[in-house]
């Protein structure tokens, strides 16, 4: 089975910085993409990141100037840096991991439980 396991959310004050994490575990090959997402209820889940295992990276075109996704291969773990926040970033944020278990199967996407950001003075 694989795991999708986020951390690192909390609650912070406009203008402070977090930085997410996302360990994926279990039966991996490879790891094709690592992104990152996040919702407010009542909402669809927002795209915000990717990045492939090669380290291309693509953003949300409202996301670029103050988040950076980042990963370590060797430890499976996508990260999301997030500076200057603003309380409309409150939401739940969510990893999802395209992983490929073997080399004779195409990938397969799993999510995360999220973690809540939650951005008030």
């Amino acid at each position: 089975q694989i795991q999708v396991v986020e951390s690192g959310g909390g609650l912070v004050q406009p203008g402070e910085s977090l930085k997410l994490s996302c360990v994926v575990s279990g039966k991996i090959w490879t790891i094709p993409t690592i992104g990152w997402y996040r919702q407010v209820p009542g909402n669809q889940r927002e795209f915000i990141a990717a990045m492939a295992s090669g380290g291309g990276s693509n953003y949300a075109d409202s996301m670029k100037a103050r988040f950076t996704i980042s990963r370590d291969n060797a430890r499976n773990t996508g990260y999301l840096q997030m500076n200057s926040l603003k309380p409309e970033d409150t939401a739940v944020y969510y990893c999802k991991a395209s992983v490929r278990r073997n080399a004779g199967r195409p990938f397969d996407d799993y999510w995360g439980q999220g973690t809540q950001v939650t951005v008030s003075s």
